[in-house]
């Protein structure tokens, strides 16, 4: 493939933001941002993570945006049920998507990077070792000190949604449309979907951004993605671009969709102590037009006793520098 064409794919791939980021990227006036007051005023705050947040930084703002795999208020009843399991089956919680949103104030610009949960980092202060995804389950206070200590990035806020708001903020923009060229398939927890271009609800979508087990159909013959945590998070990518495409193109078609969007948003996410959500809202808007440039963490196989880990690797340092705000922005070279 030509390096002109590799970049301009490369371009069509920069339309993307974390998940809940799609509905208010989608929303954005003051009028809407009225109305909605008293679900503003019902999302949750997390004080705990709210303590370890750095102070500002000069020109530019850092948000981690976590997926949690709590289970938290899962229903019997639910159809993912049997495969995601309640919190009697599942005990503790884990970060089980980890980005970071870094927003220029100067020019309004915006990036973001994802860190594979398989990551092995020192936690917290560093008095221990172990998972990236373990961090959270010590404390969102001790997954926020983390990403500052280990990785130099200053992180001002805090935002994060669980396996059940996940579900609630597809249905609530009526389901994503996924494209495949190829038939995929979960065997462990059911998941099917045939080739070409399929709406999915909260339930399959999250079965597909989540798969540890994927497999496609090509030239009749399964086969798994051995890609692992690096395979999954490509995947969540690809998911989180086709949610921003399927919001925008259902809100601007059907405006009275836009409150029930904003409540399953805010039903949601859990937020810290500071973040203004209109706010976010009006710096996140570039998302719309496919304005956020997408960074890889370059990351290299390990051993840590019998467990297969990553590790992040040197070639790293250019975007750590960016998003730590000690570095210019490198090429983006994100492949999805």
């Amino acid at each position: 493939m030509s390096r002109s064409k590799t970049k301009n794919n490369r371009r069509l791939r920069k339309r993307t933001a974390f998940g809940l980021f799609v509905v208010f990227s989608s929303l954005g006036t003051l009028q809407i941002v009225s109305s909605t007051k008293s679900q503003l005023a019902t999302v949750r705050r997390d004080l705990v993570a709210s303590s370890a947040l750095s102070a500002p930084s000069a020109g530019f703002e850092n948000y981690l945006l976590v997926g949690s795999d709590s289970r938290e208020g899962a229903d019997p009843n639910d159809a993912d049920f049997a495969t995601i399991g309640g919190e009697g089956e599942v005990s503790g919680r884990r970060s089980d998507t980890l980005m970071v949103f870094h927003y220029d104030i100067a020019t309004g610009a915006g990036a973001l990077i994802s860190f594979p949960r398989d990551l092995w980092v020192k936690l917290g202060d560093g008095q221990k070792a172990g998972r990236i995804n373990s961090a959270y389950q010590l404390g969102t206070d001790v997954l926020v000190r983390t990403m500052q200590t280990e990785f130099g990035i200053p992180i001002h806020h805090y935002l994060e949604i669980d396996f059940q708001g996940f579900k609630g903020l597809v249905d609530s923009i009526g389901g994503v449309q996924i494209c495949s060229q190829f038939p995929s398939r979960d065997k462990r927890t059911g998941f099917f979907m045939p080739s070409g271009c399929h709406n999915l609800e909260g339930v399959r979508a999250l079965a597909f951004a989540r798969s540890r087990f994927f497999e496609t159909k090509v030239k009749n013959k399964w086969q798994i993605d051995g890609s692992s945590d690096i395979g999954r998070s490509k995947r969540q990518r690809q998911f989180i671009a086709a949610m921003l495409n399927s919001a925008l193109t259902r809100v601007i078609s059907n405006p009275f969709m836009v409150s029930s969007a904003f409540a399953g948003a805010t039903k949601a996410i859990i937020i810290d102590e500071n973040l203004d959500l209109t706010e976010l809202a009006k710096k996140i808007r570039p998302a719309a037009k496919g304005a956020i440039s997408r960074y890889s963490l370059a990351v290299y196989g390990d051993q840590v006793g019998e467990d297969s880990v990553l590790r992040v690797a040197k070639d790293s340092a250019p975007v750590l520098a960016f998003f730590g705000g000690t570095g210019p922005a490198p090429e983006v070279l994100d492949e999805n």
